[in-house]
């Protein structure tokens, strides 16, 4: 609530609702919602919420109409004196400062808190910065270092095919080598069959003519 507000606000904790319709007030300068008002003071003896003061007067407690009607206003001060009348407006407006001022001081506290929590969020947040940029850091190290690992892994794994490459082709060419004997070797051993199928026809030729002729004779 400003100072330029006319809307009060409900004293209970935790309430603070904006005030319209009915409102309990107290002697002790304080104001209550209708809901509030109707179930703290409807105990005997009554005790203020805001400021546990004992309301034991017949007029301690008021419940008001925050609205009153024309006809209201026109005859609640009627007849009174002039003096009466400014002595009661004197104490209606201090009633009113008094919301303002601990509105005023509710507000300062309020913002103080917020501040000290502002102060300690950014601080706990600044923290978490120190430590992510610190994460950060180390977990660029580590790929860095997992870069390099990968980077020997690779080279050991090139070296390595290549060591297998050159075993391959060693193996490769001695299989070929072994390949070209036994190419050489099964040309050999085709001329010789060859050669010796080329005599037994020659003999089986020479049997057949020497078997003729011993028929003949």
């Amino acid at each position: 609530m400003s100072l330029c507000d006319d809307t009060l606000l409900c004293n209970f904790p935790k309430c603070r609702t904006k005030l319209n319709g009915f409102a309990w007030v107290t002697a002790c300068s304080h104001v209550f919602c209708d809901q509030h008002g109707s179930g703290e003071f409807s105990r005997s003896p009554a005790i203020c919420p805001a400021c546990s003061s004992a309301l034991s007067g017949k007029l301690d407690i008021v419940r008001t109409e925050l609205s009153p009607s024309e006809e209201y206003k026109a005859m609640v001060l009627a007849g009174l004196r002039p003096d009466i009348i400014l002595d009661i407006s004197t104490r209606a407006l201090s009633f009113w400062s008094y919301q303002i001022h601990q509105e005023r001081m509710y507000q300062e506290y309020s913002l103080t808190r917020a501040e000290a929590q502002l102060k300690q969020m950014e601080k706990v947040l600044t923290q978490q910065n120190q430590c992510r940029e610190l994460e950060l850091t180390a977990m660029k190290g580590e790929i860095a270092s997992l870069k390099k690992v990968n980077n020997s892994k690779t080279i050991k794994y090139f070296v390595f095919c290549l060591k297998v490459d050159k075993q391959t082709l060693v193996i490769l060419e001695c299989f070929f080598k072994v390949m070209e004997d036994y190419k050489r070797k099964y040309s050999e051993v085709s001329e010789r069959l060859m050669e010796r199928n080329r005599q037994y026809q020659k003999l089986q030729g020479l049997y057949d003519s020497l078997r003729l002729r011993n028929m003949v004779v």
